[in-house]
């Protein structure tokens, strides 16, 4: 079996409007309900309707050959909700053809695993229930942490759920000589099977298709099949894992990455014995060569392939922290706004827009994020949860 495994991650957050020192104590919603509403209709347009409706024809051209999956955050599903039906339409249909399958992870795309056993389960419960409940019943089998972050510890709470597989990063200081196109297994929980990103292969498509001054540029399906034909025949498996708004969004549809999309199946199946398979049946078919040891937590940011995305400076650590010390009061509350606001403010891209990196992966960080600096960030921030706090405290008295 020798196989290509497509892997969309679809999240949003839920931004914060700006919000002043002198409302704390005054304004108890947070959200950039205007901001939120025109991101989301933005990148429809761009990305998430044009690209359902191409994998959807290829689905169908293709009778089910062409495989991808899908994790998409409860963040995302409640905006779906909320400003887009038609989107959450779209994906429901491509999931009701059966080869369009969907991961599990935390319902606020959050940091949870890092901190809080209880908290983390808590959120992963959650999202399933989601899933099953937009999708007709569907319960997903493999599951995917924020931002591809795993460790031993993580693999080891993910099997105790009973997942069958987990995507992570293939990081070069973790595999070493090893290659990621093998599965492996979890080093404590060996029944929990790992797949490991291609990231070279994967970032040629998610981030150096449209650089001109990249020496493969311009990338054809044939040039991309001939690098997947000139894999070792024992490496069965290239797992390309990417955003999803890669298409249409980051890759403009100008640069032709649709095309490029619509096309690669037929190159793959015309010019290589490569097929298309979706994380769960990788895991079904496809045993494990070895148990991957990771002590230390990876993901796929940045070039470190670390936490540094998120949790790299004093900044980001306080806002963390702080967040987290509200566990034990949030448990004795019974308040949808509360929970709705706690479980929102766990999500990662909050601290991800305090990272104070410069270069290449300084400039990622500024794309994303709405604010003029990362200080700027910490501090709007700060002073939601210090509102925060102030009702928390109030409620759990």
């Amino acid at each position: 079996m020798r196989t290509v495994c497509f892997y969309f991650q679809v999240h949003q957050p839920f931004r914060i409007k700006p919000y002043r020192f002198f409302d704390i104590g005054e304004d108890h919603y947070y959200w950039d309900d205007y901001l939120n509403r025109n991101v989301i209709r933005k990148v429809a347009q761009k990305c998430y309707l044009p690209m359902n409706a191409l994998l959807m024809e290829l689905i169908q051209k293709y009778n089910g050959r062409f495989k991808v999956a899908f994790s998409i955050s409860g963040t995302f599903l409640d905006q779906m909700e909320a400003y887009a039906p038609d989107v959450l339409e779209s994906f429901q249909k491509l999931v009701a053809t059966g080869h369009a399958e969907l991961l599990n992870e935390t319902y606020s795309h959050s940091l949870a695993a890092l901190k809080s056993k209880e908290e983390f389960f808590s959120l992963v419960k959650k999202h399933q229930e989601k899933i099953k409940q937009l999708f007709n019943g569907y319960s997903p089998t493999v599951f995917r942490n924020t931002e591809l972050i795993y460790s031993d510890q993580i693999g080891e709470m993910v099997a105790e759920l009973g997942y069958q597989a987990m995507l992570t990063e293939g990081a070069k200081h973790v595999l070493g000589w090893k290659s990621p196109n093998y599965v492996y297994s979890n080093a404590n929980k060996p029944e929990l099977k790992v797949l490991l990103k291609n990231f070279r292969l994967s970032d040629d498509i998610a981030f150096r298709f449209s650089n001109k001054t990249w020496a493969d540029f311009p990338l054809t399906t044939d040039k991309f099949v001939s690098w997947l034909n000139a894999i070792p025949k024992e490496e069965q498996v290239v797992n390309l894992f990417m955003d999803y708004e890669t298409f249409g969004e980051h890759q403009w549809a100008e640069t032709g990455i649709f095309e490029f999309m619509r096309h690669l199946p037929e190159a793959v199946f015309r010019n290589s014995d490569f097929s298309f398979s979706t994380p769960s049946e990788v895991a079904s078919v496809v045993p494990a060569v070895s148990k991957i040891h990771v002590p230390t937590a990876i993901s796929w940011a940045d070039e470190e392939r670390d936490l540094t995305a998120w949790l790299g400076n004093d900044m980001q650590d306080e806002a963390f922290d702080r967040l987290y010390e509200l566990e034990k009061q949030i448990r004795k509350i019974d308040d949808p706004e509360i929970l709705r606001d706690w479980e929102y403010l766990q999500t990662s891209d909050h601290f991800y827009y305090m990272c104070t990196k410069f270069f290449s992966d300084g400039s990622v960080h500024e794309y994303f994020s709405p604010y003029d600096t990362p200080y700027d960030a910490f501090i709007n921030y700060m002073n939601v949860l210090s509102d925060f706090i102030l009702r928390v405290k109030e409620k759990a008295s």
